[in-house]
């Protein structure tokens, strides 16, 4: 049976190796030393205040998949919205129900926590991402254009 939680400070190593999966999935074939990955992690996700937050998918003690979300303010009116950062589902759990899961849990997060939506992004040419968002019944919203600064660029802006 899967489980989804919320992970915990004991769970650093778990999402440490995960989120290197994910990196290999996305092409990368440089990584951080386990020990600065292990950092920015605790830094970002139980820190004070956190950065992100993450639910992890577990099949008994095996880890099978993450996301990773923060909350933004405003949404509509004065409202907050859920922002799902990553979502991540190891190769050999792929196509079994996990990833309907996390979305699961991850639109109870944002019931709970009083937001009025949940937002999110996939990759232009992720098209087995674009196929399961579909396949639970979201589509895409073409009003918004996205941007991104990368952080060499972030010195000498004006």
């Amino acid at each position: 049976m899967t489980a989804v939680v919320p992970a915990r400070p004991t769970d650093v190593r778990v999402i440490a190796a995960l989120t290197e999966e994910m990196d290999r999935f996305y092409g990368a074939t440089e990584f951080e030393a386990l020990d600065t990955r292990i950092s920015q992690i605790t830094d970002a996700v139980f820190g004070h205040p956190p950065a992100a937050h993450v639910l992890l998918a577990s099949n008994g003690s095996r880890p099978v998949g993450f996301a990773s979300y923060s909350f933004l303010w405003p949404a509509v009116g004065l409202t907050k919205s859920l922002y799902l950062k990553e979502l991540y589902v190891t190769e050999s759990a792929r196509r079994s129900g996990i990833g309907r899961l996390i979305m699961r849990k991850l639109f109870d997060v944002a019931r709970e926590r009083g937001c009025s939506r949940v937002e999110w992004t996939t990759d232009r040419g992720n098209p087995d991402a674009q196929q399961f968002y579909e396949s639970i019944g979201m589509r895409e919203n073409a009003s918004k254009i996205f941007y991104r600064l990368d952080g060499g660029g972030l010195g000498g802006q004006e």
